[in-house]
């Protein structure tokens, strides 16, 4: 994907493309495993135990990838959850592995845009949305979205990376966006956003060890890969200088998270009854 690294001043159909993408692809599935954020499973079960999720809720999973957080909430909380995400591929996916673990009936996958959902009003008990809000063009349309498809009473949970100070221009990048650094905002930032949505009852939670974690699997996995590629035993879905570029990208995250500048968190809030 060459678009990875050109500048942030792209339209933002083609930003949430390029997420869309770059997230359907094998490539991250290869670096990352099956679930895409700092945490893992585990931060998705933090997250649904903090929202108190049951059997008699009706969650909204936005940008919910090929469905490995959704299918684990069905699984560990009883819940149902609709899934919506802006990759066709993706919600492909995400059905075939809701059937193959058995939790069709609990589960429902739809393609949408998170800043323009195509769902009722007051039709959900809970929202989440890991990992995504950073990377969407226009995170107050998202958040008011997010607020007008609950019900009252209805709660919703964000997690994502958050940043605090300047970052090097490395993490400035379209790739960087993509990669939920560039357009990161601080905890109480996302806090701020949930607030003046409409939301109460905030609160935040911080997790940047998860986010240090991530940064140095990621790491890992690309240094594993340019060995491989270096000696003919990999062949790479993406070009040897997005290879390299990725590398770079990662050594600065890397270097931010650990000095404070990139964390990760959890904001969950309440609709007024």
């Amino acid at each position: 994907m060459t678009e990875w690294r050109v500048s942030l001043e792209q339209t933002p159909e083609v930003v949430k493309q390029c997420c869309a993408d770059l997230y359907a692809s094998d490539w991250v599935r290869l670096l990352l495993g099956e679930s895409f954020h700092p945490g893992g499973l585990a931060m998705t079960q933090r997250l649904g135990a903090a929202l108190e999720l049951g059997p008699d809720d009706h969650v909204l999973d936005v940008a919910s990838g090929i469905g490995t957080s959704a299918i684990h909430l069905a699984e560990s909380f009883g819940c149902r959850v609709t899934g919506v995400d802006y990759s066709q591929d993706n919600v492909s996916r995400a059905s075939h592995a809701a059937w193959t673990a058995g939790q069709d009936r609990l589960l429902t996958f739809v393609q949408g845009d998170a800043e323009r959902l195509d769902l009722p009003s007051a039709a959900f008990d809970v929202v989440i949305c890991e990992c995504a809000l950073c990377t969407f063009p226009d995170k107050g349309a998202a958040v008011t979205e997010f607020r007008r498809v609950l019900r009252p009473g209805g709660r919703v949970g964000i997690s994502d990376v958050t940043r605090d100070g300047a970052l090097p221009d490395a993490l400035n990048s379209l790739m960087a966006r993509i990669a939920c650094i560039a357009d990161a905002l601080p905890a109480n930032a996302y806090a701020a956003l949930v607030s003046q949505a409409g939301f109460g009852d905030t609160l935040v939670e911080h997790h940047d060890e998860a986010a240090i974690e991530l940064i140095d699997r990621v790491r890992s996995g690309l240094l594993g890969a340019q060995v491989l590629a270096g000696v003919g035993t990999l062949d790479l879905p993406v070009e040897r200088a997005d290879l390299r570029h990725a590398l770079d990208l990662a050594n600065e995250a890397a270097a931010a998270a650990r000095d404070g500048r990139l964390g990760y968190a959890l904001i969950l809030a309440r609709v007024a009854a």
